[in-house]
């Protein structure tokens, strides 16, 4: 039977109420009708992850870009106001690298930079992600923006130059047509221009100088109240022994009769030459009853030679045809005691050197001795001058360096101030020529032996002032704002000679710059601004220690302060004292959080030098290009680049 279907009246629908009200075929309807909205959801998702993938990694390729440029730009160039050629490059290189072009299918990629006023450098950074599904809802592309800057944030720095000043610095390296020392000079004042002087970012940049060798030279910097009134030393007294010489005393004058003397020029070398000097003399010719003559004749060169540091310094005199009249007057005889000397310690009055108030610094002066025997119109009087290396304070034979005692070990703590009063605080003004090594030849021939008990004799045992054997380096310079023309005249003033002592160096390396010891009012933070602090010690040679040396340590085997050699602790060589003590003060030093680098110009780097400073931190300069690189290293770790917001 076929159904009839009224089309007319309130029957009458559209489309979608059809559809709402047709229940066949409505599972496709629906999922029809849903396409389009997760269509629009999926490519969304799709493109905005794109989108925030590009962006993220945007943001770092411009990061990159502008703490690149920065680093290239210096701190010489944001003095100068401009941005060198060569900055924008750096700095678009970095962005390329770290943001390719087409990088996750984008395009329009660009990058631009600016030096800010405050000499940061900003950037922005842009590129468009083209859309996918999203085209279809007429969404082409997103457009990526991202800002970044750089600036190069500097620290107050502290920068110490702990210098070996032995006589090796003389020696040229084979690449190098300049001796280590004036390498030395050029290399720090380009190091000086790296850092520039501070005022472009408004920091304190401060240098100090530590040179050393068997010493350091350091009384100008210290108070009196930081020194001994009186200390004991290995010297010696005379002491008639009850017997008399006649002496018959004579007025002398020389007359040059033929010939030229000719001083040689001052060189190094490995060894003294041997001497073509042909000396001879005719017999005496009387004048009257109370004078006479005699003719001397010299042919040849007669070389003179003092070592150090094994360095040979060779000078002398050339003669050619010298003929010299030397005649002989008598004045008067005297009849006096004959002396032999008591060679002992002696505790000496050397209150001399203070100030007048107990905050002044100490200051050069000398002391009156009798430390000859009184001869003829001779009183026996010598005066003896300190001119600022020191005696060590109290010290002990350490037996364990992994645990040192420092209640005894007062050398080794960096930061004790001494106690007015307390002889063990404090340091003892050195006096070279007031030391005799008993019993050691006086003459610096080979032989001898070191005796601890008092000797008399009538030889003259080993003096180190007269001898060269105790060598004090030019005075040592506290942190300071310098003009690269005061660096400069500084290092133009220090004097090479002794020998390598590594650990004194360090040590007072340590104190000057500490920001806790001695100088604690002068090296604290100021300005709301920290500290970077960086000690640096070149050396170029391996440590050398000589036991007839007069040291910080004194005449070390006879004071016997920190090495017996008749029974060292340990069996520990001098070397090996010196090298454990250089290691316990560097790693006091960085107890401070001072950094520490090691330079060894012209030698190798020994390993003990390589733990103090740490990987990185340690170079070996075999010519002078080689000593340019590491500080320049050295340069770049001082400024500290940082994003800003």
């Amino acid at each position: 039977m076929q159904k009839s279907i009224d089309h007319t009246g309130p029957q009458k629908r559209g489309f979608l109420s059809g559809l709402a009200a047709d229940r066949s075929g409505n599972a496709l309807a629906l999922v029809t009708a849903s396409v389009i909205p997760l269509i629009a959801l999926v490519g969304g998702g799709v493109d905005m992850g794109r989108s925030y993938l590009a962006e993220s990694r945007l943001q770092q390729a411009c990061d990159a870009g502008v703490l690149a440029a920065r680093k290239k730009l210096g701190s010489t160039a944001a003095v100068e106001g401009v941005m060198p050629e060569g900055v924008a490059e750096a700095g678009q290189r970095f962005f390329n690298i770290n943001f390719r072009d087409n990088a996750y299918g984008t395009e329009n990629r660009a990058f631009t930079m600016t030096l800010e006023p405050d000499y940061s450098i900003s950037g922005t950074a842009t590129v468009s992600v083209p859309m996918t599904l999203m085209k279809i809802f007429g969404n082409t592309e997103m457009p990526l923006t991202v800002d970044c800057e750089a600036q190069l944030n500097f620290a107050n720095v502290d920068v110490m130059l702990v210098v070996d000043t032995t006589a090796s610095m003389n020696v040229t390296n084979p690449t190098d047509s300049e001796p280590r020392i004036e390498v030395l000079k050029s290399t720090v004042l380009d190091f000086y221009d790296a850092l520039g002087d501070g005022s472009a970012t408004s920091t304190r940049i401060r240098f100090g100088f530590v040179p050393y060798s068997t010493n350091v030279n350091v009384g100008h910097l210290l108070q009196s109240d930081w020194m001994v009134d009186e200390w004991t030393y290995q010297s010696r007294r005379p002491e008639a022994d009850g017997t008399t010489t006649t002496w018959s005393w004579y007025t002398t004058s020389v007359e040059i009769l033929a010939g030229t003397s000719t001083p040689i020029a001052p060189y190094q070398d490995d060894t003294c030459p041997e001497d073509t000097l042909v000396y001879t003399s005719d017999p005496t010719v009387d004048i009257d009853a109370n004078s006479y003559y005699f003719i001397t004749h010299r042919e040849g060169i007669d070389y003179e030679c003092t070592y150090s540091d094994g360095v040979v310094t060779v000078s002398g005199t050339e003669y050619s045809g010298y003929d010299k009249k030397n005649i002989w007057t008598w004045s008067h005889n005297t009849t006096d005691d004959n002396y032999q000397y008591i060679y002992e310690p002696r505790t000496i009055d050397v209150s001399a050197v203070k100030g007048a108030a107990g905050s002044d610094p100490t200051q050069p002066a000398g002391i009156d001795l009798d430390t000859e025997a009184p001869i003829g119109s001779d009183d026996g009087i010598m005066e003896h001058w300190y001119v600022g290396c020191i005696e060590e304070r109290d010290t002990y034979e350490i037996d364990d360096y992994d645990n040192v005692d420092f209640t005894r070990a007062l050398d080794l703590d960096i930061d004790l101030v001494p106690t007015p009063g307390n002889p063990a605080t404090q340091w003892r003004p050195q006096f070279p020529n007031l030391i005799f090594e008993r019993e050691m030849p006086g003459d610096g021939s080979e032989g001898g032996f070191f005796t601890v008990d008092p000797v008399p004799s009538y030889d003259w045992f080993l003096n180190p002032g007269w001898e060269g054997l105790a060598a004090c380096p030019h005075p040592a310079q506290k942190l300071a704002e310098m003009t690269k023309n005061d660096v400069a005249l500084y290092l133009d003033s220090m004097e090479l000679g002794g020998e390598t002592h590594h650990d004194i160096g360090m040590i007072w390396g340590g104190r000057l710059i500490s920001p806790t010891g001695l100088f604690a009012d002068e090296n604290a933070n100021i300005d709301g601004k920290a500290t970077k602090r960086h000690l640096i010690f070149l050396t170029d040679g391996q440590t050398m220690p000589l036991d007839i040396n007069y040291s910080a340590y004194g005449v070390e085997p006879l004071d016997l302060r920190r090495w017996d050699p008749s029974a060292p602790a340990g069996g520990l060589s001098h070397q090996q004292v010196v090298e454990k003590r250089f290691s316990v003060a560097c790693s006091e030093i960085k107890k401070k959080n001072i950094t520490v680098w090691t330079i060894g110009f012209g030698t190798a780097v020994p390993a003990f030098m390589q733990q103090c400073a740490g990987n990185g931190h340690w170079f070996e300069a075999a010519n002078a290009s080689q000593l340019a690189d590491a500080f320049e290293v050295i340069s770049d770790s001082v400024g500290d680049l940082r994003l800003t917001d």
